[in-house]
This record gives C-alpha cells, sequence and structure tokens, in this order.
C-alpha cells in the first residue's frame, strides 16, 4: 500500500472539479501539493480550501497547449520541493458536436490538449523518475477511452490515445519502479459539459443532464485516492455507466443499440 504522506504530488486541472476535490483529498494525507491549470486565481482558491501549510502547496500556472514549456515547469516544480513523487494528468477539455459539423481545428485543439499536452508533460517528468527509481503517473482518461458516443468523436480519439501511450509507458519503465494508474470515470458532477467545445471550437455553455445527476468529484476524488495506494492499472469510477466497458467487450454490437438508444448528454 502506497503512503503519500510527505509524498509531492503533481495534479493537473486543479482548479475546479475532479482536480480541486483531489488537491482536497491528497492535502489531508499530508501530501505536499503542486496545483496546475491556466486559472490562478482560482488555484490560489484551492490552495486555500485544502487547509494545508501554504508551504506545502506550490500554485504552478500551466497551459497544456504549450508543449514546449513543459521541460521548464517540470523544472520550477523540482526546484520548489527537490523532486516529485506523483504526477495526476487530470488536466484536459470535452467535445460535444457532430463530426460532420465540426472544425478540423476543434480536433486538432483536443488532441494538443487532452493527448499531446498530457504527453508532453509527462515525457518532461519521465528522466526525474527514472533517476530516483520512483515514481507514480496517474492519466484521468474516460470511459470515453474504453468505448464511443455520439459527439463526441475528438474527445473519445484523444482519450482512447491516452491508454495506449500509458500502457506502454508501464511496460517500459516498470524496471525503473514506476507506476501508471489510469482513471475512467463516467459521469461525474464537474463542469467538463459547460466547458466542452462545440463544432465552432466554443464552449456548450450548459450542463448535460447525465454529468450533473453523475457521482460527486469528491466521492469519484476519493476512489482515485484508494486506487493509487493500492497501485492498480486501471480502474473504472461511476454508475451504472461502467457496464458498457464489459458489452462492449462482449456484446459489440448490443452497446452500439443501447448507446443510440439513449440519451449521451
Amino acid at each position: 500500500m502506497e503512503n503519500f504522506k510527505n509524498k509531492v504530488v503533481w495534479i493537473t486541472g486543479a482548479s475546479s472539479g475532479i482536480g480541486k476535490a483531489l488537491a482536497i483529498q491528497f492535502a489531508k494525507e499530508g501530501s505536499r501539493l503542486i496545483l496546475s491549470s491556466r486559472r490562478v486565481a482560482e488555484l490560489e482558491k484551492v490552495k486555500h480550501s485544502c487547509g494545508a501549510d501554504p508551504a506545502d502547496v506550490l500554485v504552478l500556472p500551466l497551459d497544456l497547449a504549450k508543449h514546449d514549456e513543459m521541460p521548464d515547469k517540470v523544472q520550477i516544480a523540482l526546484k520548489h520541493f527537490g523532486q516529485v513523487d506523483a504526477l495526476i494528468n487530470n488536466g484536459g477539455i470535452s467535445q460535444r458536436s457532430l463530426m460532420i459539423d465540426t472544425d478540423l481545428e476543434v480536433y486538432k485543439r483536443l488532441i494538443d490538449i487532452d493527448y499531446l499536452g498530457t504527453v508532453a508533460l509527462t515525457k518532461a517528468l519521465l528522466p526525474a523518475f527514472v533517476k530516483q527509481k520512483s515514481g507514480h503517473f496517474a492519466v484521468v482518461t474516460s470511459l470515453m477511452g474504453k468505448f464511443a458516443s455520439p459527439l463526441r468523436s475528438g474527445y473519445c480519439g484523444a482519450k482512447h490515445a491516452l491508454h495506449g501511450f500509458f500502457d506502454a509507458l508501464r511496460m517500459e519503465h516498470e524496471k525503473d519502479n514506476i507506476k501508471v494508474t489510469i482513471f475512467c470515470p463516467g459521469f461525474i458532477q464537474t463542469n467538463v459539459s459547460v466547458n466542452a467545445l462545440v463544432g465552432d471550437g466554443s464552449a456548450q455553455q450548459t450542463m448535460d443532464e447525465a454529468t450533473g445527476a453523475g457521482m460527486p468529484a469528491e466521492v469519484c476524488a476519493a476512489k482515485m485516492l484508494k486506487s493509487m495506494k493500492r497501485g492498480k492499472y486501471e480502474v473504472l469510477i461511476g454508475g451504472k455507466e461502467i457496464l458498457a466497458v464489459y458489452i462492449k467487450r462482449f456484446f459489440p454490437r448490443l452497446l452500439h443499440r443501447i448507446v443510440m438508444r439513449s440519451s449521451v448528454t
């Protein structure tokens, strides 16, 4: 069982939702925190909400679309705390648009942020984990990384890609005592649908009914912490929507029919 007390845990997308809930959970564990997102003012609010010693929480602004900046961000984090013990790649953006109505630039943005931004930060930190012969990478994908749904074609593509990358990372660096946990949340009560991109690249600005009725972010974060402690490889989180993963595996045509009859927003 991994112990995160006094460990340095870096969380992206930490300004709200699952990221904020994770920050509070790890603060309760006695972890030292690095909080990243683009919204500095919101990160400062999360820092205060954690109730930790301010010296144990570093606010480190970061834009996942700016891949070239990741090595510098890693150096700032390492210089501040001396090392990083875990990186939780939680930052990202979703989509709600039919593919025929979606500009190619929207797909590029989804890949730049959800996939390549996460890969860039992970790769920048990887040499430090190899050098210290320890580290834990976690990545928040989605159940959409396991199966697909209308209105999320680019989002599904980016999330599927994360599974391939992080499964390979686990295999290549098991010898370095580096752990990898992939989280696949379903409907969680966050602003993911409000901020989701529509076909022209603007935000949807409305809450999906299923998301609004989903699992509280605090419950999701508690499950994630417990799974990281246990060194789980892959974790499905949510309600009955989790069943779709198993239906897809054994009865893909049946899942197609179920999804086509369901409200996907």
